[in-house]
């Protein structure tokens, strides 16, 4: 045991300073004179195991696989939060989001003007318009019902999907026309689809509609820099699939696993495409594209997160460590594993800075410019510490290294050494207590540059919540 004391200390000691905001813009020299184009494309609930290139064996995914093949994979991804909402807002703005107050899940209420990310905070979307880039929200949105939180008022030129947390998968289900009507009925997953202000009727599998609106707005804007927020809702629940995606998997006996991994199978193809189009217009090389999922996969949609313990709405690494990689063929490496941990903080980071885009004094980052890391011109770690906290569970965790810490007031006190116990089954905090305590100061040091949420509880149907 002394041995692993040693090894849990080494791993704490061995790390870097943290850096909390963008990088210096640094494009690399292979880079096109053009600035670069983005693509994040993020998945709902999708299980850590989920992905071959997590070692899927009974869901295929080879477009989604060619982005890890094709660039680099992050073995240590992780999510600012183990819920939807929140977890986008980090994304969003490259900074925790319980430093404005995004510590849950919106209300799905147009009448309350705090139940969304709060203005004063600037999304990429924001950051980036100024310096010449058009963008596009293309699915789940999240943000706020609010007329303020309005895809359109944050910086998208175009949006072309729902603003609550989640939604049904079949036209013929999606018939409420109005705001007030789905408040009325809690029928937020039946709202007609909307186009920038205009509701409008779709034909296809929504997975399909938000696939062909990304092509479409990819072959608008192949001539000028764009950023493109793909936010599929699959695989999140309900499990809906058409009969073409379910019989691509009739291998998978349970019902319930072969609808979720259908509706991966329909993300697949999604990604398919918007990478072959990119090829297809000779800008894939000009365009870095990101993937991962918003938070692990949920006991309710038939994921796996294996090895990884717990789920989504948890802290343990399956509820926040994720599927992650990054392409950017010439620039990025291809076929590397990256095994230090980065978080989805990073994306904002790393866009701002290779889009030369100032990021506000007042409102630093906390999340860092990846690229320098990834292709080898910096040596250290991205992160020194990376954080997390669940208000409502009364939570602080903590990954320093490859070391693990967890004080919560739902799920106790824990403390894993992840590189020999990456499924968190050993809990070393009995044999550990001083170290324990001062990662739990550490912890709460950190929670006091925090605030309360400023959004009331959500209040849904519980089968209708993102």
């Amino acid at each position: 045991m002394a041995i692993l004391k040693k090894h849990l200390l080494a791993a704490v000691m061995s790390c870097s300073v943290l850096t909390s905001a963008a990088e210096p813009s640094d494009l690399p020299s292979s880079a096109s004179s053009k600035p670069p184009n983005f693509i994040v494309i993020l998945t709902d609930d999708q299980g850590y195991a989920d992905v071959g290139f997590n070692g899927s064996q009974d869901i295929a995914t080879p477009n989604i696989d060619r982005i890890a093949d094709e660039g680099t994979r992050f073995t240590n991804g992780y999510v600012t939060f183990s819920v939807c909402g929140p977890s986008r807002a980090g994304l969003l703005t490259g900074r925790y989001q319980d430093r404005f107050g995004f510590g849950r899940n919106p209300v799905i209420d147009p009448a309350d003007p705090r139940a969304g990310l709060p203005v004063s905070e600037k999304m990429i979307s924001e950051v980036l318009q100024p310096v010449g880039y058009t963008s596009a929200i293309i699915g789940k949105w999240h943000m706020g019902a609010h007329l303020v939180f309005h895809p359109n008022k944050r910086g998208f030129e175009y949006f072309y999907g729902f603003l609550s947390g989640g939604h049904r998968y079949f036209p013929e289900e999606l018939t409420v026309d109005s705001i007030d009507e789905a408040v009325k009925e809690n029928a937020w997953y039946r709202t007609k689809i909307m186009q920038n202000n205009q509701r409008i009727d779709i034909d296809e599998y929504l997975t399909d509609e938000l696939s062909n609106e990304a092509v479409s707005f990819i072959e608008r804007e192949q001539d000028n820099p764009f950023f493109l927020y793909l936010a599929y809702n699959a695989p999140h629940t309900p499990l809906q699939a058409t009969s073409e995606y379910l019989k691509r998997n009739r291998h998978i006996r349970d019902k319930n696993r072969r609808t979720y991994a259908a509706m991966i199978t329909a993300v697949d193809d999604g990604v398919g495409r918007v990478l072959d189009t990119l090829e297809q217009l000779d800008i894939d090389d000009n365009t870095l594209v990101f993937f991962l999922s918003d938070n692990g996969g949920s006991r309710k949609n038939a994921s796996k997160n294996a090895p990884l313990r717990g789920n989504k709405g948890e802290y343990f690494e399956g509820g926040i460590h994720v599927p992650f990689a990054v392409s950017w063929p010439g620039v990025i490496p291809s076929g590397v594993d990256y095994h230090h941990p980065v978080s989805s903080l990073d994306i904002m980071a790393t866009l701002a800075s290779l889009a030369d885009a100032p990021i506000s004094e007042e409102r630093p980052l906390d999340g860092v410019n990846l690229i320098p890391y990834i292709t080898g011109k910096y040596s250290g770690l991205p992160h020194e510490v990376l954080f997390w906290r669940g208000f409502d569970q009364g939570t602080l965790a903590m990954r320093q290294g490859d070391l693990k810490v967890m004080h919560s007031r739902k799920y106790g006190d824990h403390l894993y050494d992840l590189k020999m116990d990456p499924g968190e089954k050993n809990n070393l905090v009995e044999e550990n207590k001083a170290m324990f305590s001062r990662k739990k100061q550490q912890m709460e040091a950190w929670a006091e540059e925090l605030i309360d949420p400023v959004i009331r509880p959500l209040r849904v149907n519980k089968k209708e919540k993102g």
